[in-house]
């Protein structure tokens, strides 16, 4: 479709994907990378995509502008693991160390390394909290996998896969179990209807809060970034 872009300073590049699916011209903002994604169906020209983008330049702006800017995790530094910020320590051997406020991570390793520990970590968690609420319900999921998703959480698929996004565990504890009661109740709801939210309701609770974190809280999960850690 070509390169695309909205002009100014600093011009803002445009992907454009054209989907038989889609039923609206709609944008989004990766708040992984900021990539700004222009979607529009088919028997919509081009044309009138772009102009839609050009139209709605000023909000995409503003959020550009609002999107965490991301930090590289090095000693000295702080991250939050289950809601609580810790600092990054270096220590001696090769493994990750998580004691009270410190995380401590074997000098001169990479970055991959805490990834790593926060990936596991994040595994035990939500493995935890499904097991208990497919007991809850006497539905079993089928597999549990973690992803680095720019666009939600958690998924549950027809065949009852289950995948969850890692950086949950750098949200608070009853963040990551309200993601975890919400994928394992369409376990029974494949939907969003009033009966699916009564399943969440009963898996977890009233989620309100939890969901209004999310919202307000959740691009900043996606600000911390792995590719080295530095003395």
């Amino acid at each position: 479709m070509g390169d695309h872009a909205l002009p100014g300073k600093p011009p803002v590049p445009l992907t454009l994907r054209k989907s038989a699916r889609a039923r609206r011209i709609s944008l989004r903002i990766s708040q992984l990378d900021g990539r700004v994604t222009l979607t529009y169906p088919n028997g919509v020209a081009e044309s009138e995509a772009l102009n839609f983008a050009k139209v709605k330049e000023d909000w995409i702006r503003q959020h550009l502008e609002d999107r965490p800017s991301p930090s590289t995790m090095g000693f000295g530094q702080s991250i939050p693991i289950e809601g609580k910020d810790r600092r990054i320590v270096p220590v001696a051997g090769r493994r990750v160390l998580l004691r009270g406020a410190e995380i401590a991570v074997p000098e001169g390793a990479e970055a991959r390394r805490l990834a790593r520990f926060l990936k596991e970590l994040a595994r035990d968690r939500l493995t935890g909290a499904c097991d208990d609420y497919a007991a809850i319900l006497g539905r079993p999921y089928s597999s549990l996998t973690l992803r680095d998703t720019r666009s939600r959480w958690g998924s549950c698929s027809s065949a009852g896969g289950l995948m969850f996004s890692w950086r949950l565990i750098l949200a608070p504890s009853d963040i990551l179990h309200y993601v975890a009661a919400h994928e394992v109740a369409h376990l029974v709801e494949m939907n969003h209807s009033q009966a699916f939210w009564s399943q969440v309701e009963r898996l977890f609770g009233d989620c309100n809060a939890q969901r209004r974190w999310l919202r307000d809280n959740g691009a900043q999960l996606h600000q911390y970034r792995f590719d080295t850690v530095t003395s």
